[in-house]
């Protein structure tokens, strides 16, 4: 018993430290895809992108898929960098970037341009998912929550300079009442009893010019009647 105890305890250390080494393998795995930007400054550009993913599968990687911060168009972003035969595609939230899988083990190192970064912003997430040539992904899409547990799959995240503030929302301009337009009186019209009345009046009056000209006549037979009586006597 005395004599093999050593061996023993060697074989143990042994299991051990092949423990302590895996895990720090997984732990060093677990923490792989970065972005960084030297010299970057919030609001400005344009800015490159470099990204490095780690290959942790036993198949090559094929792709990386990224979702864009809010302030970054997918059309301002072009491919700077990457390894031969990939290229990037804009999509509806961010880009891709793939081609050709990568030999087994080798990381995905690749840089984009992008045309202005956001104004007053510091953090910008770019939630990644890494694609395998086995159809295999990773996505490291967790957020980082203030306070909250350190997040096992974390999402890449690029921190700038600050940079000028961010412009303030313009205030819809005040709408200005259009003024007030006085209708014009229209001219007053006759009703029509009035125009009634005045046609009546107009012809009563042709009555009385009528039977005027009637009493004139008949004074006239009148006299020359009474002369010619008087002549005959």
């Amino acid at each position: 018993m005395t004599t093999r105890a050593p061996a023993v305890r060697r074989t143990t250390a042994t299991v051990l430290m092949a423990i302590v080494l895996l895990a720090a393998g997984t732990g060093t795995a677990a923490a792989h895809v970065e972005v960084s930007a030297e010299g970057a400054v919030a609001g400005t550009g344009p800015v490159t992108l470099a990204f490095s993913a780690a290959s942790e599968a036993d198949s090559g990687i094929t792709a990386m898929r990224t979702q864009l911060p809010e302030g970054i168009d997918p059309a301002d972003v072009t491919l700077a960098a990457g390894p031969s035969g990939w290229v990037l595609t804009p999509t509806a939230e961010g880009f891709d970037v793939g081609g050709p899988a990568l030999p087994v083990g080798a990381d995905a190192e690749y840089a984009v341009t992008v045309a202005t970064l956001p104004a007053g912003v510091t953090e910008l997430a770019f939630p990644t998912v890494q694609v395998y040539a086995d159809g295999t992904e990773d996505a490291w899409i967790e957020r980082e929550v203030p306070g909250g547990p350190e997040p096992e799959l974390p999402a890449p995240l690029l921190v700038v300079a600050p940079g000028a503030p961010a412009p303030p929302t313009a205030a819809p301009p005040t709408p200005v009442p259009a003024p007030t337009v006085e209708p014009t009186p229209a001219a007053p019209t006759a009703s029509a009893p009035a125009s009634a009345a005045e046609a009546d009046e107009e012809s009563g009056s042709g009555w009385l010019v009528a039977a005027a000209a009637v009493a004139a006549l008949a004074a006239v037979a009148g006299g020359l009647l009474y002369r010619r009586s008087r002549a005959g006597r």
